[in-house]
């Protein structure tokens, strides 16, 4: 099995560039300073990439969790997961696959892949983040 590597770039006022890099195997995110080439904090906490995407202004960084039906929101400042928001149900998995965040920061859209199968619903899912609610399933 392969890893799948996202990378994704922020940077906080008055700091360094970081990169926020999924590891599917061990279900957690590194947060590496691009400036040092070190890793400076391991997030863990229901992340299992592969889609990762940050607000603009770098404060949240939002992990879909393909075998979990939800997706994470981590606190840039902190590197603590701050919530986990599910998207499917009892009946329907979404298998959220990939995400992105509205340039704004209020809204995160997540591709679904939907696994191929009857109980799977493929689609995008769409999430206001004030108050990390699901709206609806495109």
């Amino acid at each position: 099995m392969s890893a799948v590597i996202i990378l994704v770039l922020i940077s906080i006022t008055d700091a360094a560039p970081f990169a926020y890099i999924t590891n599917s195997g061990s279900n957690n995110v590194s947060v590496i300073n691009t400036a040092t080439d070190k890793v400076t904090a391991t997030v863990d906490g229901a992340v299992e990439g592969p889609g990762i995407a940050a607000t603009q202004d770098g404060k949240k960084v939002y992990v879909a969790n393909m075998n979990s039906d939800n997706f994470s929101v981590i606190d840039a400042a902190t590197n603590k997961v701050t919530a986990t928001v599910p998207l499917g149900n009892e009946t329907t998995q979404l298998v959220p696959y990939g995400i992105a965040v509205s340039p704004d920061g209020k809204k995160v859209y997540v591709a679904n892949n939907g696994g191929g199968c009857a109980t799977r619903g493929a689609g995008l899912s769409l999430l206001l983040t004030q108050r990390q609610i699901k709206l609806q399933t495109l």
